[in-house]
């Protein structure tokens, strides 16, 4: 069974290609091994296919792994993050698999350049801001992004072709101070009120939930809720001007 598990390995790394490819062959090859051992595993969906769930689903695994790691320490609290995010877009069998699949990922290093490159070239921008929003929930996870997980996920959205405008308007919207609402805007306090409303109009478009529709309910749904903060962030602004 344990040359099964290698050949298959290999056999999805060819069909995949690129890092995500050879990452996905590698824990497939381990969970066929275990399966050896007595463990149950599930079947995966979405192999051979780049822009299905089930591969948005190991791209998610590799970069959170990533910021799980950037503070040299792995906290329950973000495994508990991940995990409940799984469980809620995939099921809980599915979730068990995947949580396999990030302790092995957790025990090796993997060029984020080149993993990202891959995503890049087959997730559309707005699913990208989408992902780096999934990332900040993970710093945050334990109620402080620490310097280090903000510098990876820095490095990340340079890797993914996100703007540092984009950046630090997501950032904004985790790491807050009395100027998060602008930054979420995309603008500066000395923007003036027309400067304002185009900049809101600007990022309603760009974060609609719509966006996002298309990859399930749950996604969705953590769509609306950064779409909402957004608002917020509108409204604050508009009160402290006296804008109507």
């Amino acid at each position: 069974m344990a040359n099964y598990g290698k050949w298959l390995a290999g056999g999805l790394g060819w069909v995949l290609g690129g890092p995500i490819g050879g990452l996905m062959g590698f824990v497939a090859g381990t969970l066929f091994d275990n399966m050896e051992a007595g463990n149950e595993v599930q079947s995966q969906p979405g192999f051979g296919h780049t822009t299905t769930n089930g591969d948005f689903a190991v791209s998610l695994l590799i970069l959170s792994a990533a910021v799980m790691k950037a503070d040299g320490k792995v906290l329950k609290s973000e495994l508990d993050y991940v995990k409940s995010f799984f469980k809620q877009q995939f099921g809980v069998a599915v979730t068990r698999q995947k949580m396999l699949m990030l302790r092995d990922i957790l025990k090796k290093e993997y060029s984020l350049q080149d993993v990202c490159s891959q995503i890049r070239h087959n997730m559309q921008l707005p699913l990208r801001l989408q992902l780096l929003h999934y990332l900040f929930g993970i710093a945050m996870a334990d109620g402080y992004a620490h310097p280090n997980e903000v510098g990876v996920i820095r490095t990340i959205a340079g890797y993914l072709s996100i703007s540092q405008q984009d950046f630090e308007s997501i950032k904004a919207m985790f790491v807050k101070d009395n100027k998060s609402a602008y930054r979420i805007l995309e603008i500066t306090p000395d923007a003036s009120n027309d400067e304002v409303k185009k900049a809101y109009r600007k990022m309603a478009i760009k974060y609609h939930p719509d966006k996002v529709g298309h990859l399930g309910e749950d996604l969705m749904k953590a769509a609306n809720e950064k779409f909402q903060q957004l608002n917020a962030a509108y409204d604050a602004i508009k009160k402290e001007r006296g804008i109507n």
